[in-house]
């Protein structure tokens, strides 16, 4: 460890756990800060569309960097359904997410997301909803494809889609029928 992660290791371990957990936690938020104000900016400039395939491109490979990294630290014993999802669970999204439930058995997951930060944000701001599908679709799929190729993900649904009242979007977590 070099001296500046010394110092900085000695430095948050002063912190009680609660407050390193509030620190953690400021931290997350303000990756998704930084993330949004950057989509603004460039939907601001060059527009939805333009953003949108910027955000798709960037969650994509942030996906796969994600699912490797977690591995690397969480080190599963496995590579299933249960160990996809406790990676998931660490994952930078989902730690940001406000609400949402997983339901996990050995063959099959579903995450649901019922209260969503960024839609809510945009709501408040007189933004219409983000069509975010593309974007998250391509960072659980890359996510999922970097934990273990046999597994895929299925959109259920996520705007633009028609949702129910109580969800903003639903993700299917299975083995691919030919594997």
């Amino acid at each position: 460890m070099n001296d500046a992660r010394e110092l900085d290791t000695k430095m948050l371990l002063a912190h009680s756990q609660d407050r390193l957990m509030e620190i953690f936690f400021t931290h997350i938020r303000n990756v998704w800060r930084v993330d949004g104000l950057y989509f603004l900016g460039i939907e601001e400039k060059f527009g939805t569309q333009v953003a949108t395939d910027v955000d798709a491109h960037s969650h994509k490979v942030l996906g796969k960097i994600e699912a490797r990294a977690l591995i690397q630290v969480l080190e599963p014993k496995e590579r299933g359904i249960p160990e996809l999802m406790t990676a998931l669970q660490h994952s930078c999204w989902s730690l940001d997410l406000q609400e949402r439930t997983y339901e996990v058995s050995k063959d099959r997951a579903v995450l649901t997301v019922s209260v969503c930060g960024t839609q809510n944000t945009r709501l408040k701001k007189d933004l219409p909803v983000f069509p975010c599908k593309r974007v998250r679709r391509g960072y659980l799929e890359s996510f999922v494809e970097a934990f273990n190729p046999d597994l895929q993900c299925v959109c259920k649904f996520c705007p633009p889609d028609e949702r129910p009242g109580d969800a903003w979007c639903r993700w299917e977590f299975t083995r691919r029928s030919d594997s």
